[in-house]
């Protein structure tokens, strides 16, 4: 260590930077959201490489955070965070300067590079900043709030500036927050990592990262219908290699990642409610970006403005939850946020054709509100589980099934999205047929002789089709939340409470 943490206000300046730097990594999972049209205008990406463009920050974030956590306990988690902050400000530039969707693709790799290591680096170091349970708990649900909040004002904050600077504003604005906050940790933050000394079990490292994102790359291919051969391979491959790195930690005196929390059925509860949450949240957000823009032709910012509900909603949930795990327990409030989830999406399932925003209004604040008391208390239950000098292990879990959440669910259910799309509009030349922007696309190359008549009926046609794939989307995530509630109510004792507590 450092320094020792001493003061209140010095506590909570810690937990400001922290927080500075959470907001920026939670927002680039969603910022691109109300960019791509613009993106889509300005780089003509693939529609495989619009989906990757989203998504591979998430993948490659989750891949690694498993790794870079525990690299952090053995070697410092202030001095991992410092750095994977500068390499996110790097990746930032090299993404904003980019001139092929190639190069963007790589930028957003290289994010997901510093995000990994500067995510299970910030619920780690409050773990150890704050031994009081109280600050603990409150502490952690700023956190969530923070990290919350910033997925669902990423669409705003990337509407605003690319109304009036261009897609590659949504990277710029992350290079000054990055020097401000590198300075102000390297003035705050004190050092803590285990006392001991730890090698690094490079095989562990390389199975987890190669069995996350082979896992994550086979559900993305297989989702999309018509899986090949390669595809199931790689799927395979990616269960594969997880079960040999869980077969290995259970041998290793030193685990990079003590496979034997799973044990422990709240522990295990809660990383599942984390995944799956954020699984149907990060798909709704970023169809419901593109449902403002398409369908209704919202300006990005307009469009940003309007996924606003979700991040307030998210916000006061997060704020409320220390307090409602103490009143009624970690398997009410854990319960109670999917039940909300299962409800806002079954409002959007029957909301009535075309769908008006006053639906959609309702459906992101039910979405904020749920997420937010579901995800705060389940990162509560596996930050309890760990002793402090091993905190880097709950982080590594909680932002894994964070992340992989949002990135599998934009491919996931974004593929069942973009099927279900597609059947309504059989028929359609393949280019309209492939999404609502091709539709777009499309109609806007017609002559303008045939645009009045032709046009005007594919892009009603396109509008519906998005809005009956998206209630057939809701559906699914109707599935899986409820799937996940029961589970939560199985798993998960009535009496079970948090501590905040070192073990």
């Amino acid at each position: 260590m450092a320094r020792a943490v001493t003061g209140t206000s010095g506590r909570w300046a810690m937990l400001a930077v922290l927080c500075a730097s959470l907001l920026l990594v939670a927002m680039d999972a969603t910022i691109l959201n109300v960019a791509l049209p613009s993106l889509i205008d300005d780089l003509q990406p693939s529609a495989v490489q619009q989906l990757w463009i989203i998504d591979i920050y998430g993948l490659v974030l989750g891949g690694l955070l498993v790794t870079t956590a525990a690299v952090g306990d053995r070697f410092g988690r202030r001095k991992l965070f410092l750095i994977g902050f500068v390499l996110f400000g790097v990746a930032s530039v090299v993404a904003a300067t980019a001139g092929t969707s190639a190069q963007l693709i790589a930028g957003r790799v290289l994010l997901g590079v510093g995000g990994a290591m500067v995510m299970p680096s910030t619920l780690s170091l409050i773990r150890n900043i704050f031994t009081d349970a109280h600050e603990q708990a409150l502490a952690i649900g700023i956190w969530a709030a923070v990290a919350g909040a910033g997925a669902a004002i990423g669409p705003l904050v990337g509407g605003l500036l690319v109304e009036r600077y261009g897609w590659s504003a949504a990277f710029w604005v992350n290079v000054p927050v990055v020097v401000v906050t590198v300075v102000a940790g390297l003035w705050l933050l004190p050092e803590f990592k285990d006392a001991g000394e730890h090698a690094l079990d490079v095989l562990s490292a390389v199975l987890s990262v190669a069995g996350i994102i082979a896992l994550a790359w086979g559900i993305k291919h297989v989702a999309k219908g018509r899986p090949t051969a390669a595809d199931l391979l790689v799927l395979a491959a990616g269960i594969g290699l997880l079960a040999w790195f869980a077969r290995r930690q259970l041998r290793l005196a030193d685990p990079l990642l003590d496979v034997r929390l799973f044990r422990n059925r709240p522990f295990t509860a809660a990383a599942l409610v984390t995944l799956m949450a954020m699984l149907a949240a990060g798909a709704a957000l970023f169809l419901v970006s593109l449902w403002l823009q398409y369908v209704h032709g919202y300006s990005p910012f307009e469009a940003g403005l309007r996924t606003l509900p979700t991040a307030l909603a998210m916000l006061g949930s997060s704020l409320l939850t220390p307090t409602l795990m103490h009143r009624i327990g970690v398997r009410a409030c854990m319960a109670i946020g999917l039940a909300g989830l299962v409800a806002g999406f079954t409002l959007l399932a029957l909301a009535p054709q075309p769908t008006s925003y006053a639906y959609i209004a309702v459906f992101l604040v039910t979405l904020g509100f749920s997420d937010g008391l579901a995800v705060t208390t389940a990162a509560a239950v596996l930050v309890s589980a760990v002793p402090a000098e091993r905190a880097g292990q709950a982080g590594a879990v909680s932002e894994t099934s964070y992340e992989l959440g949002v990135g599998l669910g934009v491919a996931l259910l974004g593929s069942v999205h973009a099927a279900a799309y597609a059947a309504h509009m059989a028929g359609a030349p393949a280019r309209a047929a492939e999404s609502i922007g091709g539709a777009k696309e499309y109609a806007e190359s017609l002559p303008t002789a045939a645009r009045a008549a032709e046009a005007t009926g594919l892009l009603e046609r396109s509008r519906d089709a998005f809005d009956s794939a998206l209630a057939t989307t809701s559906y699914v995530s109707i599935g899986i939340t409820a799937a996940v509630l029961v589970l939560v109510v199985w798993m998960v004792p009535g009496s079970f409470r948090t501590t905040g507590s070192a073990h």
